[in-house]
């Protein structure tokens, strides 16, 4: 009977309601939600909707680059494109280690220390919690622009010099938690599932508007943060400085001095200010916490030390919280680094990478069930597939080597997996691919950056 019923209830599943699921994904992306559809009793209870948005991600790109190329433009890069979906992977392995840990402390204030119990099944709850939500977001993100050890996370979302809806995706691992402090006085009403599910709802809202493929979106500038407002946030130039922090409202940004318009008398550049030449997204994601360590030795008080931690990145002794603006540098315009590899070899990236994200989506749909040792190995291997990826764009010397080792691995460990045909073809692929990377160590074959 428990067979018939399922079986009923897969046959009324019909087309319609897979159209129906799929302009949902489509609409949580621009914030579009029924509040009676998305209303959970516990944290635990709120689906992984960032996750489940991956395909729409990834339509939403294909679609800006055929825009963007219909447009005149080149549109997004191979290894810019991936490097930004590889800072999302590394974000979400973080989160299948630790679990959603970081809201642990949300959930203990909150049963401890809340002062009114709001009902979590009504709608005014959840429209209190996107609004409270959206304005906490637009103190931390203003306090990652303006402390220099949480800056030191954040700026991997401007390690882009492109500007494109992947950008949306390169987000900072570590960020989360240092970030999360400014969401907590939230616990004192807020129900944490509320919390939970608006938190990820403003970041899906946060992914489209990072494009140059839509100009303006008329009346609705004034209330929402849109791509126009955030293509000034994400610019080098001196004028796109330290404004324009708000989540999906821009309300926040009027309110408290930090709105800047955008402007067609300056072409906008994206990036740090002094950027770094890579495509590694391990590097990307750590290499700044090396400046903050250098600036805290170059300095001799302890005054000055921890200055150097919770003041401003451009703060310096004698100087403003935030710094002297006659010595913040006015990029206008520069080259972008890029490295131009042969078809073949960006062939090859995008059949292994391909591999790697099938591995951790099979990876993301089973932890839960595995040991947590062997959720460590299986992000070990994720990270370090991604890491090394990234080296190939880079066209790093060290890349190749480290090439042959993880297809040595693999082609092992595809063999003790069984002899099916899928784990047969799989073998012989990193087989291959190992004997080429291990004969171009030797010297014998060489990669040959293509003419731009």
């Amino acid at each position: 009977m428990a067979d018939m019923s399922l079986a009923n209830a897969t046959s009324d599943y019909g087309f319609s309601d897979v159209v129906t699921d799929h302009m949902k994904g489509i609409g949580r992306l621009f914030y579009i939600h029924s509040p009676q559809e998305t209303l959970y009793e516990k944290s635990e209870d709120v689906p992984n909707f960032f996750r489940q948005s991956y395909p729409y991600f990834l339509l939403f790109m294909i679609i800006e680059h055929i825009v963007l190329r219909l447009e005149g433009k080149k549109g997004i890069r191979l290894n810019d494109g991936i490097t930004s979906i590889s800072h999302g992977i590394f974000l979400e392995c973080g989160r299948l280690i630790w679990r959603g840990g970081e809201s642990y402390l949300y959930t203990w204030i909150y049963t401890n220390y809340r002062l009114v119990d709001l009902p979590w099944d009504n709608t005014l709850t959840w429209y209190a919690a996107a609004l409270g939500v959206d304005f906490c977001y637009y103190w931390m993100h203003r306090a990652c622009h303006e402390i220099h050890i949480l800056w030191a996370q954040h700026q991997v979302h401007h390690t882009s010099e492109d500007f494109n809806m992947g950008v949306g995706i390169r987000q900072s691992v570590i960020q989360g938690w240092g970030g999360f402090i400014f969401y907590l006085p939230l616990a004192m009403a807020i129900p944490p599932a509320q919390f939970v599910m608006h938190h990820q709802f403003s970041y899906l809202y946060m992914f489209w508007i990072h494009t140059e493929a839509i100009k303006s979106l008329g009346p609705l500038e004034y209330i929402l943060n849109t791509p126009s407002h955030h293509r000034v946030h994400h610019g080098s130039n001196k004028y796109c400085l330290d404004v324009n922090y708000g989540g999906v409202l821009i309300i926040w940004d009027r309110l408290f001095g930090t709105f800047r318009p955008e402007t067609d008398k300056i072409e906008i550049v994206y990036g740090l200010i002094y950027n770094q030449p890579s495509f590694n997204p391990l590097y990307l994601q750590v290499f700044y916490n090396g400046y903050v360590l250098e600036k805290i030795r170059r300095l001799q008080t302890l005054e000055h030390k921890i200055k150097a931690v919770v003041w401003g990145p451009s703060w310096e002794p004698g100087t403003a919280r935030l710094g002297d603006e006659d010595d913040k540098l006015d990029i206008e315009n520069r080259e972008k680094y890029d490295v131009f590899l042969p078809s073949w070899c960006n062939i090859y990236i995008v059949l292994h990478y391909s591999l790697v994200l099938y591995g951790f989506f099979e990876l993301a749909s089973r932890y839960m069930g595995m040991t947590p040792i062997s959720v460590v190995i299986f992000v070990f291997y994720v990270v370090a597939s991604l890491s090394i990826i990234g080296m190939i764009f880079d066209n790093s010397k060290y890349a190749p080597f480290l090439e042959v080792l993880r297809c040595s691995m693999l082609a092992f460990l595809t063999r003790s997996l069984g002899t099916s045909p899928t784990m047969t073809g799989l073998q012989v692929f990193y087989v291959i691919s190992a004997m080429f990377w291990c004969l171009h160590t030797l010297k014998l074959l060489e990669i040959k950056k293509k003419v731009a």
